[in-house]
């Protein structure tokens, strides 16, 4: 346990990464300002020296997951004509529910003042759902320029397929749910399977 007066590195993430153990492992009930610092191994006033109370340190969590979420989204650009186009959504899909895991979720959403602070970050900019969908969206429009998704299909719906389920699967489940990758991994592939095509002799870009 750091001593009082002594830096811990990494604060933040050390504490974060705490709550979701503790969540995980013993439910939403279970998470106070003394679980999280006895699980971090900390000083029991770190998280209030470091966050304005307990429902401010939820808030951040989350936020700080959903960012990663948005981060690993965007970085399907990178992935563009690589792989298989359900693969790389499914990767997506899993940063999402791993960073904001129905158990997580359902805690912000029981408490409300997590929850007001959340909302009114992500309308001002931060980085969530919306943030997830426009990059997926991207993604599908790019990888249907190379051919490799039908031109019939709508990389608009089709994103908001993507994050509306798992925004549903997300505020429903919880400690003891089933896990909502197996559903969000169907879905995925439902959504293109038959619209991943080889490239078109037309296209200049095909070999």
């Amino acid at each position: 346990m750091s001593p009082r007066g002594v830096a811990t590195p990494d604060v933040r993430e050390r504490l974060f990464a705490a709550a979701e153990r503790v969540v995980e492992r013993d439910g939403p009930g279970a998470l106070t300002s003394r679980a999280v610092t006895t699980e971090a191994g900390c000083a029991k006033g770190l998280l209030h020296t470091h966050f304005a109370g307990l429902d401010a340190f939820v808030a951040e969590l989350c936020l700080d997951r959903f960012a990663r979420a948005a981060a690993q989204a965007r970085a399907l650009a990178r992935l563009t004509g690589q792989g298989t186009v359900a693969g790389n959504l499914d990767s997506v899909v899993l940063a999402l529910l791993d960073a904001a895991g129905p158990a997580l979720s359902g805690l912000a959403m029981s408490r409300a003042a997590s929850a007001q602070r959340i909302r009114e970050a992500l309308e001002g900019g931060a980085p969530g759902f919306t943030a997830i969908e426009e990059a997926i969206t991207a993604y599908l429009a790019a990888e249907q320029r190379l051919g490799r998704v039908a031109e019939t299909v709508d990389p608009g719906a089709a994103a908001l397929a993507v994050v509306g389920a798992a925004h549903h699967l997300l505020m429903t489940g919880g400690p003891g749910t089933p896990d909502p990758q197996p559903a969000m991994t169907r879905l995925v592939a439902m959504l293109v399977a038959g619209q991943e095509s080889p490239l078109r002799p037309d296209r200049k870009d095909a070999p």
